[in-house]
């Protein structure tokens, strides 16, 4: 049986139908493309490059015999429990695990998925919330996003707000080919975080999962949860939009957060209004920042706002005078790297601890946040 030539594949090697209907089957619930081999010989061309591999036991002492070269990720799979010998084979073909069917079929979906996402550390996520309405989260989180794609980052902004009107609008990617939640809302259990980017409209390096503009769509808390971890796994940042809703879906959202940051208009009522949903945040989510958005018409202090709700201040958001009417115009919130807005999210980006990940997965370098003068991308066809 011929294979391709792929590198990033996992790798099965077996002769054994049966076998291979079942880890075929599992690879598909994981998203997962694969390379198939019947033996050891055939399988000598992907053995090294292939990002795992399973042998199946009906070949384990042929891959001995023949001295395949020891390698990372090798999983010897089986079917009989009380075979105590397997161990022995496993040992003879370099296998870290030993994977025993039917018990090990949830495992080897998640490690079809790790494979493919690339493991290594897990993006941060942002939540971004508006202190009242109105206050410009959605814009803020879009920019954030936005910043770090433009620095070079494998983004996602995740549109977690149904009656927000659907974060795609603010990149004019309403008719954008790709994936709503609506597509994704019936999600349980672990998804692959690739499959799942992959399947998302896309701006350059930026993913965006939005709600639509049809009747609102309550978030399954469950939907949410894979989706989250599905993003943190092969994006860095993950920007989340939050609603002033704390049902289960946000709450599990808050869960997931690293960081939430509360923004606030610097009026006063805009403070007395947040204060309910600082209280709610904290209880949620351990790092909570405050970001002040200028301008402050009665004079009131970042400092005043930041004692006020007892929260750190992330920082101040300089009034820009002309954003509302580039907002309208169509232009993307910081798509140019310039203003008040670009600087902030630039400075945000660069104190936080991004993760870093090589080639495939997350960029390697914190300082990649500094911005880019590459001109806006546009919307890439699925």
């Amino acid at each position: 049986m011929p294979i391709t030539t792929a590198p990033c594949r996992p790798l099965l090697v077996t002769a054994d139908p049966e076998l291979l209907d079942d880890l075929l089957r599992l690879a598909a619930v994981a998203g997962v493309d694969v390379d198939v081999a019947p033996d050891p010989i055939a399988a000598r061309q992907s053995w090294a490059r292939a990002v795992l591999v399973l042998v199946g036991d009906d070949q384990s002492l042929a891959v001995h015999r023949v001295g395949a070269r020891r390698r990372d990720d090798v999983v010897l799979v089986g079917r009989d429990l009380d075979d105590a010998s397997i161990w022995e084979r496993a040992v003879g073909v370099g296998a870290e695990h030993v994977a025993l069917l039917p018990d090990a079929e949830p495992w080897l979906i998640a490690r079809f998925a790790d494979a493919v996402d690339g493991g290594g550390p897990r993006g941060l996520t942002i939540g971004v919330i508006g202190g009242r309405g109105g206050a410009g989260a959605s814009t803020l989180a879009a920019a954030l996003a936005v910043t770090a794609m433009r620095g070079g980052r494998r983004a996602m902004l995740i549109d977690a707000d149904p009656y927000g009107g659907g974060a795609d609008l603010l990149f004019g990617g309403e008719h954008a080919a790709g994936l709503r939640w609506p597509d994704v809302s019936t999600a349980n259990g672990r998804i692959g975080g690739q499959e799942l980017r992959d399947s998302l409209p896309c701006i350059g390096e930026l993913a965006v999962l939005s709600c639509d503009r049809g009747d609102p769509l309550e978030l399954p808390a469950a939907a949410m949860s894979s989706v989250l971890a599905a993003a943190a796994r092969v994006c860095d940042p993950v920007i989340v939009d939050l609603p002033r809703r704390f049902d289960d879906a946000t709450q599990v959202a808050l869960a997931a957060t690293d960081l939430a940051l509360l923004v606030v208009p610097a009026e006063v009522r805009a403070a007395a209004a947040a204060a309910r949903i600082a209280a709610q945040l904290t209880r949620a989510c351990d790092d909570v920042r405050l970001v002040v958005r200028g301008p402050a018409p009665g004079g009131l202090d970042a400092h005043d706002i930041e004692t006020a709700l007892g929260l750190p201040l992330a920082g101040r958001l300089k009034a820009e005078p002309d954003l509302g009417a580039a907002l309208e115009r169509g232009e993307v919130p910081a798509g140019r790297g310039r203003g008040p807005l670009a600087e902030f999210c630039r400075n945000l980006l660069a104190s936080l601890p991004l993760a870093e990940r090589g080639a495939g997965g997350l960029v390697s370098s914190v300082d990649a946040v500094s911005g880019s003068p590459d001109p806006w991308l546009g919307w890439l066809p699925l």
